[in-house]
């Protein structure tokens, strides 16, 4: 892979598919609650030989927050046994609603591995085309997988009330204009309703066609970013409920060309708890 575009088109993956080096993953993931569960649906049908990505397993089971960065070592330990080596070119997917496969990815570049593509579309468009699915489980022959972690791609809550009163970052949340504004509750119990002081708000489900599942133009990613007040050449950390869709506004991003991102993992899971720090309401 030479091009900088993190896409890569059904057609290029059903050609490399068969690459000893092409690693395909499903990181299909849903809000709590939500049935059937993504390790189900995996099973139900997923692309041939893709292996399951498990957002929630593959992070840091010490915290209490949800599916924290893990450490380096464990997320080199966890990607080796869904068969991943250094060598590889990653290919991830999602069930088409664009959530957690920007997600995977942006914790690949995280961690060091570059080579890694999202699969436009999904496995909604890869169906649509009639395209071939598997069901069932896929077991890897595990790889070895060193990872190193780039801090400068990730915020913690420290940093990100430091940047309320600096502002020298601006915040976009990923999340719908009515759970942004306060207006509608949160889906995780006791998070309070609102957005962090100063942020803006681009809900990552305007950043792609439902219908077809594929992300949208280059010109019209910008105009989403532009038209909710977002300066693109001025650093930018994208936030969302729990660190999961904030991956989506990162991938635009990174499409219109601003790569340098970072990404608040703890989200409003973190901000908004009761004992968290002050929050806005209404319109950004």
């Amino acid at each position: 892979m030479t091009t900088d575009d993190p896409l890569v088109s059904t057609e290029w993956l059903a050609a490399h598919l068969g690459d000893a080096n092409v690693k395909v993953l499903d990181a299909t993931f849903k809000l709590p609650g939500v049935l059937p569960l993504p390790k189900d649906d995996y099973l139900a049908a997923h692309l041939p030989g893709a292996v399951f990505f498990d957002v929630d397993a593959v992070s840091d089971h010490a915290n209490p927050l949800p599916h924290m960065f893990p450490s380096a070592e464990q997320f080199g330990r966890d990607i080796g046994a869904l068969g991943v080596s250094n060598a590889d070119t990653v290919v991830i997917y999602d069930a088409g609603g664009w959530v957690a496969a920007p997600r995977a990815w942006w914790m690949f570049l995280s961690y060091g591995h570059r080579n890694v593509r999202i699969l436009n579309g999904g496995l909604k468009k890869w169906r649509a085309e009639g395209r071939a699915v598997e069901s069932g489980e896929v077991k890897p022959k595990p790889a070895t997988f060193t990872a190193s972690y780039d801090p400068k791609r990730v915020r913690s809550i420290e940093q990100m009330i430091a940047n309320v009163q600096s502002r020298a970052e601006q915040v976009i949340d990923a999340r719908a204009a009515d759970r942004f504004e306060g207006r509608a509750p949160e889906p995780r119990p006791g998070i309070r309703a609102g957005h962090i002081p100063g942020a803006r708000n681009v809900p990552y489900n305007q950043l792609f066609d439902a219908a077809t599942g594929e992300m949208k133009p280059l010109d019209e990613l910008r105009k989403s970013f532009t038209g909710a007040g977002v300066k693109l050449d001025a650093p930018i950390v994208t936030s969302c409920g729990s660190g999961v869709s904030a991956g989506v506004l990162t991938l635009a991003l990174y499409r219109i060309g601003v790569t340098d991102t970072a990404l608040y993992d703890g989200s409003w899971s973190e901000w908004g708890q009761a004992s968290g720090p002050p929050i806005a309401t209404g319109p950004a």
